[in-house]
């Protein structure tokens, strides 16, 4: 065969070949778009779009009863982190759960994404919705930042706390190794990121791996979930610095569970992760720590039972204070 029939067999090869990866490219772009909003319709918020200045939040409030229970998911987790958590407590007492800008059913924010901004975007989403205070807060991993910037900025507000292995601000100081994780997380983040517009995470079943499904397919297979993860990871050391010098809670009820020791990873952060949780059980003087014996990070999902007896302790805790207090 001439070169030069060859050489024009071989474009015409490429020219097929990039001519299919546009077709495979658009399909997949346009069939994430359709998926997206057939899954939104058939997954409706739970609760109610809040405006809190531009923007809508989704927040949903189940129970009757006073105090308050507020939670407050982990970085990237939306309010179906919950799932079986807010049920159980709404048998006694109000609960509220809700999704910050871009995670599960929100609006993306344009403010900055750090806990400071998160605690007052929260205040406004409870005032706009109409639930007032006192609150019990309950904070799980990054969310532990976002409560305890939330009493220190609204402390008459606040009359207990549940801290659910909740984030330490020096974790990272005294055990270098999480900022290696957290790097590569990131890398694995971005990487998600930039396939999502074309499908392939949806496809694969890499956003939509627990329960509860299908919402959890609908919130958690869109972009902008991955870019508001993003943005709290890449402000996780800012949100930290803001929650440092907080400060002791006082006499406040608080609760703090931390997952079995057995299950931490890297296993060289363990004593230092172990320091940590009991410096939060040092916040006031009268907390508990309970170990979640078989439980990793998402003790609200793993041991559902000892958040539940946790924040009802707590709850118990704040009524049985006298109101003068």
């Amino acid at each position: 065969m001439k070169p030069r029939r060859l050489l024009r067999r071989l474009g015409y090869a490429m020219a097929g070949l990039v001519s299919l990866l546009l077709v495979l490219v658009c399909a997949g772009a346009l069939w994430q778009a359709i998926a997206t909003r057939r899954d939104l319709r058939q997954n409706p918020p739970p609760g109610r779009l809040v405006d809190v200045g531009g923007y809508r939040m989704h927040i949903n409030s189940t129970g009757e009863g006073s105090p308050t229970v507020i939670l407050d998911s982990g970085l990237s987790d939306s309010s179906l982190s919950w799932y079986k958590v807010q049920p159980e407590v709404a048998r006694f007492v109000r609960v509220v759960s809700y999704d910050r800008a871009g995670l599960g059913w929100s609006d993306p924010s344009p403010q900055p994404r750090n806990s400071r901004v998160f605690a007052e975007e929260l205040h406004t989403l409870l005032r706009n919705a109409g639930i007032s205070a006192p609150f019990v807060l309950v904070g799980h991993s990054m969310g532990g930042y976002d409560v305890r910037m939330f009493a220190s900025l609204y402390r008459p507000e606040v009359a207990g706390m549940v801290l659910v292995d909740a984030s330490h601000p020096d974790l990272s100081s005294r055990a270098p190794g999480m900022r290696e994780n957290f790097l590569l997380w990131r890398s694995f983040l971005v990487k998600r990121q930039r396939l999502m517009p074309f499908g392939i995470p949806r496809l694969m079943g890499w956003c939509d791996a627990g329960a509860p499904q299908p919402a959890l397919r609908a919130v958690e297979c869109r972009t902008s979930r991955y870019n508001e993860t993003l943005e709290e990871l890449d402000s996780f050391a800012t949100s930290g610095d803001q929650v440092r010098p907080t400060g002791s809670l006082g006499d406040m009820p608080l609760a703090v569970l931390t997952e079995d020791p057995d299950k931490v990873y890297p296993r060289d952060m363990l004593p230092a992760f172990l320091a940590c949780q009991n410096d939060l059980a040092r916040l006031s003087t009268r907390a508990t720590h309970v170990v979640a014996k078989g439980s990793g990070h998402q003790i609200q999902k793993e041991r559902p039972d000892l958040v539940i007896a946790a924040i009802r302790q707590v709850v118990e805790q704040v009524k049985a204070r006298p109101s003068s207090d």
